[in-house]
Order: C-alpha cells, then structure tokens, then sequence
C-alpha cells in the first residue's frame, strides 16, 4: 500500500508514521512510494511499522 493511501485512509497514522521516521510525509515522494520502499529508505524494517501501523 502507498504512503499516501495509508495516510488518505487512516489520517491519524501522520503521527505514528513522523514518531518512527518517516518525516517526510508530505513530500511527492510518499504518493508513489510504498510503506515497505519508505521504510527501507529511512532504516525501519517494513515488517514492525506495517504491524504498528495496524495497531494504531
């Protein structure tokens, strides 16, 4: 699932998402970037924040 569907779907995952790293929620990246791509990109394994995200 894309940053931008995550965040479109559940607003509230803004705050989880800038907690662990992903500060860049905003940028044009996130709307073509996956959970899993923007992970890797900052360091976070894709696996914990996808199971924090549906914990959130």
């Amino acid at each position: 699932m894309l940053i931008s569907e995550v965040i479109q779907r559940k607003p509230r995952t803004i705050e989880l998402l800038m907690m662990v790293g992903l500060g860049c929620i905003g940028c044009p990246a996130s709307m073509m970037e996956s959970i899993e791509q923007g992970a890797m990109t900052h360091g976070i394994d894709p696996d914990v924040l996808v199971q924090k995200l549906n914990e959130y």
